[in-house]
């Protein structure tokens, strides 16, 4: 099979293009957007098109969905699998969604459940997945002991990327509204209810206050509701709700003779007792950390409203021993306290965390199933198998 992998740098795509080569695709990969982005719909235009004519393609392929891409794959009546990665994907309700080209995977089940009705057959539930061989393979291979932890968390707090705080002079009656809900909803994990409290009045005041809203053009299936919960929102509450959690666990943790490490980008200078470790390198330093912490904490961005996040299933991979948040799909793969753990409060994660150290043997026994198991049903190339099933079975029929 003739692949063109339209790449824009997901930390994914290294992966997924081994997934492919392990399935025997043959890939091109047009990775222009890597390194120029916000490129111009007619630069995507000109370049996917050179390449399908200068070779005969069965699919083109990329993480997340580009209307683009999906408007050229029509034109040539070539399959388009797009897979999601990240939530919200506000090029989902784009009007290319309806393409016929479009075979179109998507690993929240919220997310599935709005875009699917938009093109019936064409849109398919695909949770994420990992790759143990390479993530086990650098493992072996480094005598680096620098990345040792008790307990540790990849990845950033949003504070530095928190659109909705571009909100200024909001009315006090809709920002207290706001901080009120907003705050109940720190106190939740399984269910984003959010888009059910936001009345029309506070749309519009958010719409009026928030300088460079995001108004996307031909795009009939999106609305303010969904821009306003998921996009600002959502993003704010994950914010809060992990600069909260680092607050809190840091110095509980160091109280008992722990520490808590970050590796981020974002500024943590306030939280006592955080260890800001600076970004970590995704294929050479990511499956160090996860493997020698005792603890990997997962704190699922809250866009991601049922879903299993990639951070998960990489910490497993990595046999690593994670500690995250309660999210509705984790039952359907998972059972607490024998391949992951879960934590449904504040207090709930201290005492896991506490308890957990405490008992490093039985962390490393939850993270060696956890590990059998992403093995045996959870690698890129399994997912990738399901993929391709979905897209090609109709036309065998």
């Amino acid at each position: 099979m003739k692949l063109l992998f339209y790449r824009y740098g997901s930390i994914c795509e290294p992966f997924l293009l081994r997934a492919w080569n392990e399935l025997g695709a043959q890939v091109t990969e047009l990775s222009d957007e890597i390194y120029q982005k916000n490129r111009k719909p007619s630069e995507v235009v000109e370049s996917v098109s050179r390449t399908l004519l200068e070779g005969q393609y069965d699919l083109v392929f990329s993480v997340n969905f580009f209307p683009t891409v999906s408007d050229v794959c029509n034109i040539f009546h070539i399959p388009y699998a797009g897979w999601t990665v990240d939530s919200p994907v506000m090029e989902l309700y784009s009007r290319s969604v309806t393409n016929d080209c479009n075979y179109l995977f998507l690993f929240d089940r919220c997310q599935y459940e709005e875009i699917a009705p938009l093109h019936p057959g064409h849109v398919f539930y695909l949770p994420l997945a990992t790759d143990p061989a390479y993530m086990q393979s650098v493992i072996q291979n480094s005598r680096n002991r620098r990345f040792a932890s008790d307990v540790s968390f990849v990845g950033s707090l949003y504070t530095e990327k928190c659109p909705y705080d571009r909100l200024t002079g909001l009315p006090d009656l809709i920002a207290g509204f706001l901080d009120g809900i907003m705050a109940a909803q720190l106190k939740i994990y399984g269910y984003y209810f959010i888009e059910e409290l936001l009345t029309d009045d506070v749309i519009q005041a958010v719409k009026a206050h928030l300088p460079g809203y995001y108004s996307p053009l031909d795009a009939p299936h999106l609305t303010d509701r969904t821009i306003v919960s998921q996009l600002y929102i959502g993003n704010k509450i994950s914010a809060l709700e992990r600069v909260a959690l680092m607050r809190q666990l840091a110095p509980c943790l160091s109280d008992a003779g722990y520490s808590l490490d970050i590796y981020t980008g974002s500024d943590t200078s306030d939280i006592p007792k955080l260890h800001n470790r600076g970004f970590a390198k995704t294929l050479t330093e990511m499956p160090l950390i996860f493997a020698r912490s005792t603890i990997n904490l997962n704190m699922t961005s809250k866009p991601i409203r049922s879903g299993i996040p990639l951070r998960i299933w990489d910490i497993l991979g990595c046999g690593g021993f994670v500690v995250t948040n309660y999210q509705p799909e984790l039952p359907e793969y998972f059972i607490p306290g024998e391949t992951l753990e879960i934590y449904e409060s504040a207090e709930d994660l201290r005492d896991k965390c506490l308890y957990y150290l405490e008992h490093p043997k039985l962390a490393h026994e939850i993270a060696e199933n956890g590990l059998a198991m992403v093995k045996e049903q959870h690698t890129w190339v399994h997912r990738l198998e399901t993929l391709l099933s979905a897209v090609f079975r109709p036309h065998q029929a």
